[in-house]
């Protein structure tokens, strides 16, 4: 099992990431894509990497706003898992979302 995440770690994270913020044991952001085609794209490619990893956010589609909510529920909170697939969503939105 993945270890928690002590809070100066994820702060620190958070700092250097603006576009996250933490919502109690998770981290989320969101994301504007340029058309509703673009916000699946970009939901289809964090897919593919989150199964990868077996590691999965909940997503939610609004038009051409995701938002990506991440947490590791068998730990009970935030671990390295979700910082390193936040991360990825990152790289894979743009580093200038949100």
């Amino acid at each position: 099992m993945a270890e928690l995440l002590d809070d100066v770690t994820v702060r620190q994270w958070l700092q250097a990431h603006p576009s996250w913020d933490r919502a109690g044991e998770e981290i989320t952001c969101s994301v504007e894509c340029a058309s509703f085609p673009a916000a699946l794209a970009l939901v289809q490619q964090v897919g593919e990497e989150a199964e990868s990893r077996n590691h999965h956010p909940d997503i939610d589609i609004r038009w051409r706003t995701v938002r990506f909510t991440l947490s590791t529920h068998s730990a009970g909170g935030l671990t390295k898992l979700d910082l390193d697939l936040a991360d990825e969503i990152d790289r894979l939105a743009g580093s200038g979302h949100g």
